[in-house]
């Protein structure tokens, strides 16, 4: 009888450890596929330009999907008309914040339109993060819409470029724009800064009005006056005229004329090896080379000073919009998973230096847009 209490009592130990373990694995395995669950629930929404109107841009945005996969990554592009289809570019945000999945959405570039489609959200929820990169529209309007806004120090950028342009040896400054651009505030502040730096030079500033790519001759009709007018200023004022240009589709055929004609070439409208570079010299780039920011900046020190323009071309050395994507969709996933709460003005710059590099970040006005940061970038010259 006592033998037989001792078995008993030995089973009784068994069930009740086999049964103890059994719950907690079955509660750790629920557990885990919570976790899992609630990891596959975010979506992060991502609006960029086409290859045309930024190839860059459209590229970052493909890595960031690679990385994430494109069922957390959902990239739509605005349309390349984007000044006169804005109902479709706000149609595009709006349709992305439906999904209750999405937990922030970057836009960059910001077109126009871009602060009506935040509104419209915010009515129908007010919990989605909203990073804008490369904002069109008025600071102080859209630092009030989104949560975080990107951008190059434009204003500084006034000084830095003028300075660059001296450095190579430019006598004249050529600044190539359209009247939509010259009603962006910080793009007019930029140009003005650019007047006064070349006056304080002693280089002549030069302005001339160039089609605006979202016009009726569209970004092949820009591409073509820029191909026909790079001769005749080279022409007028002579080899050691620098040429810029506020819009991205300009910037291809603005480098092929420089290095045609001899001019010189200070930097982008947005400053990356990336940025029209390749396509102007010709470069291409093998698939294992991928982002390696090295090969590019040799190739095109190569094909640069094979063309003669060894010491008269220049960009910054990381690419500006390509590192605002990967960073604010990074920053978009630390908010969407509660690592980062809301606006950090220092986790964004941790993030922004990570994907560019040495950079100077300050915000557009400390206590009326504090959440708009502004960054400049090291400068490179090809061949010097």
């Amino acid at each position: 009888m006592k033998k037989l209490f001792v078995v008993l009592l030995i089973l009784l130990v068994v069930l009740v450890g086999v049964v103890g373990c059994g719950k907690s694995n079955v509660e750790e395995a629920e557990g885990t596929k919570a976790d899992e669950g609630k990891e596959a629930s975010i979506k992060i929404g991502l609006i960029t330009g086409t290859v045309s109107q930024g190839e860059e841009e459209y590229r970052a945005a493909e890595a960031m999907i690679a990385k994430y996969g494109s069922d957390v990554i959902l990239h739509a592009t605005y349309p390349d008309n984007f000044m006169n289809e804005q109902e479709t570019t706000i149609s595009q945000i709006v349709s992305m914040a439906s999904d209750p999945a999405v937990k922030a959405i970057v836009i960059c570039q910001g077109v126009p339109g871009t602060a009506a489609a935040i509104d419209k959200v915010r009515a129908l929820r007010d919990d989605i993060f909203f990073i804008v990169g490369v904002p069109h529209e008025d600071p102080l309007l859209i630092s009030e819409k989104a949560d975080l806004v990107l951008e190059t120090d434009n204003l500084a950028r006034g000084k830095t470029i003028i300075e660059l342009a001296d450095k190579m040896g430019a006598t004249h400054f050529l600044h190539y724009s359209f009247p939509r651009h010259m009603s962006y505030e910080l793009l007019a502040k930029r140009r003005d800064i650019f007047k006064a730096e070349c006056e304080k030079r002693g280089i002549e500033f030069v302005f001339v009005n160039a089609p605006d790519p979202t016009g009726d001759a569209g970004i092949p009709g820009a591409q073509q006056f820029i191909l026909e007018d790079v001769p005749r200023q080279v022409e007028k004022y002579g080899k050691n005229i620098a040429l810029f240009s506020t819009n991205c589709a300009m910037q291809e055929p603005l480098i092929r004329s420089a290095l045609n004609e001899g001019a010189i070439f200070p930097e982008q409208c947005c400053p990356s090896p990336y940025h029209a570079y390749p396509n102007a010299l010709g470069i291409e780039i093998p698939e294992d080379k991928a982002g390696d920011v090295d090969f590019i900046l040799e190739a095109i020190e190569e094909k640069i000073t094979e063309g003669g323009g060894a010491g008269r071309f220049a960009t910054w050395k990381t690419p500006a919009n390509m590192a605002i994507i990967r960073a604010s969709v990074e920053y978009a996933m630390g908010v969407a998973k509660g690592e980062i709460n809301g606006f950090d003005a220092a986790k964004a710059e941790e993030l922004l230096a990570k994907e560019a590099g040495n950079i100077q970040v300050k915000p557009f006005d400390k206590e009326k847009a504090p959440n708009f940061l502004m960054f400049v970038g090291e400068s490179i010259i090809f061949g010097e």
